[in-house]
């Protein structure tokens, strides 16, 4: 006889968090698996745009983070051929270069400290969106992950290579965790690789859905209080260690060669 169906969602959803608490842990992966994987999973989202866009990760030291060589394709990352670069851009380890434009990523970085993950790119329909010059619209329960988290830059300060655009990009992120950059594409940030790579792909399927919507008819907005309760819902450290577990083992059969060695999701 079920035991649960005269229960109060807050119960409900307190069960399922201790749930996911002890189904959901780390999934053992180096920074650089993860990295490698996430650039084969963006790959796969439709996230390519030849050698634009960029992914780091924080490393070890404070002032240096991950980031893809300049001249390789996201399905051409593995966990070997990333560098590892300090706020200038010199390269610590690895060979070549990394992409001038990550410099954006170090005003980031400094200037918030919760965020260890950053994913810059230029998707088919997220860019589509950018060319309107108008922000994202969070109105479909799937993408509420990103609802009053996506900032919106609408003045387009041209290529991000200088520190004009980092100190523009971060200050138009504020506390967000994404931003849609105009006439440009979409920054998304995360506390974890795991949650960068699931909003990267979730920033691209909202602006899909938001011009399917917007050539159907007029977008309904959500109620607030349910938005916010979705978002909070769906933003957990262990639902985007559950997403990219699923993201990265479609990745491995898809691409074996970013990782090596046995990886068990």
């Amino acid at each position: 006889m079920a035991k649960t169906l005269q229960d109060p969602k807050d119960v409900l959803v307190d069960r399922a968090e201790r749930q996911m608490g002890r189904h959901f842990g780390d999934s053992g992966l180096t920074t650089r698996q993860k990295l490698a994987l996430t650039c084969r999973i963006a790959y796969d989202g439709g996230h390519d745009s030849g050698l634009a866009g960029q992914i780091s990760s924080r490393g070890r030291e404070p002032g240096t983070y991950y980031t893809q060589r300049l001249g390789l394709g996201f399905d051409e990352i593995t966990e070997h051929n990333l560098l590892l670069v300090n706020e200038d851009l010199e390269v610590l380890e690895g060979e070549g270069m990394p992409n001038p434009a990550n410099r954006f990523h170090s005003w980031i970085y400094r200037q918030r400290p919760d965020v260890n993950c950053i994913i810059h790119t230029h998707p088919l329909h997220t860019a589509a969106l950018a060319m309107l010059e108008v922000p994202l619209i969070v109105s479909q329960m799937d993408t509420t992950p990103l609802y009053d988290d996506c900032a919106f830059l609408k003045d387009w300060p041209g290529v991000p290579v200088g520190n004009e655009e980092g100190e523009i990009i971060s200050a138009a992120l504020g506390d967000k965790r994404a931003i849609l950059l105009a006439h440009h594409g979409q920054l998304v940030t995360g506390a974890t690789i795991e949650e960068a790579c699931t909003l990267a792909l979730l920033i691209e399927r909202a602006a899909r859905l938001q011009l399917l919507a917007m050539s159907a008819g007029t977008i309904r907005p959500l109620d607030p209080a349910l938005a916010r309760e979705a978002h909070d819902w769906t933003s957990t450290d262990r639902r985007s260690k559950a997403n990219f577990g699923y993201y990265a083992r479609k990745a491995l059969r898809n691409h074996p060669d970013c990782v090596s060695g046995q990886v068990d999701l």
